[in-house]
């Protein structure tokens, strides 16, 4: 079943390559003994269909790069190592990031950056960093009664949102904030309306405070609201365990999730940490498809324990 999807997939099945990314999120190690066949028909993307990829596929991959005659697939080749987040994936991106493969001029972002895309970095000590976790949680919407006298956003007048608000001292919660070091309260306070036209900070304590950062900077782009509008009358809480980080999902109902991985509905867009610079955590996301009946689009939380920041961010399609 399997050899089939790829093959027709290498045919530009669309039906096909839906089906594969379904057993990628699923459990990708099911992908894991057909990966050599796919790098055979040139199916490179998307790249998720490599998260499990072995040893000997990634050794493939990076003599494709290496070899150079395939500059027009570098972007793909690279999205797999990212995903794979292979030792040896890791080891090659740091070499072309100081000796760049051929195409690489024609590429938007170094070679490194391309972890990113993964769940990954290299820190300021030259140490690899994962900006995600393994545990997920499907979140829960619970309806909360709106605070009558709560803080409001600077820029629109709408009362500021609770996207949310979870204790470490719950064990599910400490495992799935693990990767970000948090211990205590988290709440991530934001506006709704703006946080869809660009990345908004606030500064957090493990006693559960949250107070908008004084450094946003409004975008020239973002719309005069006619009124304040009201945030969602709902809050996230711990549901059941996922069994694997993939399950997230920015576009259907449901898919709220705490940790794991994120669902990108546009390239990977992991918040910098406005006190050092360096790529946040990311904490969950949350669907609009579980705000709205007519909700689109998805919020993404991110945390980095050791400025006290929090940032939500927005895409959708």
């Amino acid at each position: 079943m399997i050899e089939e999807l790829i093959r027709r997939t290498a045919a530009e099945d669309d039906d096909a390559i839906e089906e594969l990314c379904e057993i990628a999120d699923a459990d990708p190690r099911r992908l894991a003994p057909y990966q050599g066949l796919m790098l055979d028909l040139d199916v490179l993307w998307p790249a998720k269909l490599y998260r499990a990829a072995g040893a000997d596929v990634v050794r493939r991959v990076i003599e494709r790069i290496d070899d150079g005659r395939t500059p027009d697939r570098l972007n793909h080749l690279l999205l797999i190592l990212a995903h794979c987040a292979h030792p040896l994936a890791e080891s090659a991106m740091r070499r072309w990031s100081t000796q760049p493969p051929v195409g690489a001029d024609e590429l938007h972002v170094g070679a490194l950056s391309y972890a990113l895309e993964g769940g990954w970095t290299i820190g300021p000590d030259d140490s690899r960093r994962d900006l995600c976790g393994d545990t997920a949680h499907r979140w829960v919407m619970r309806e909360t009664p709106r605070r009558a006298d709560g803080p409001t956003c600077p820029w629109c007048a709408s009362p500021l949102w609770v996207a949310v608000d979870l204790d470490t001292a719950e064990p599910a919660i400490e495992a799935a904030l693990t990767h970000a070091a948090w211990s205590g309260r988290l709440v991530i306070e934001t506006c709704h309306f703006c946080a869809c036209y660009t990345t908004l900070y606030s500064r957090v304590t493990p006693s559960g405070s949250a107070t908008w950062w004084a450094g946003n900077t409004r975008p020239s782009y973002l719309p005069d609201a006619a009124e304040p509008e009201d945030p969602p009358a709902l809050l996230p809480v711990l549901g059941p365990a996922l069994p694997n980080p993939y399950q997230a999902s920015a576009w259907n109902r449901g898919g709220s999730t705490l940790g794991g991985r994120p669902d990108w509905i546009q390239d990977a867009e992991h918040a910098d940490c406005p006190g050092c610079g360096q790529p946040m955590d990311y904490v969950g996301l949350i669907g609009g498809a579980d705000l709205d009946d007519f909700g689109e689009g998805a919020y993404y939380l991110h945390l980095h324990q050791p400025c006290g920041f929090a940032a939500v961010n927005y895409q959708q399609s």
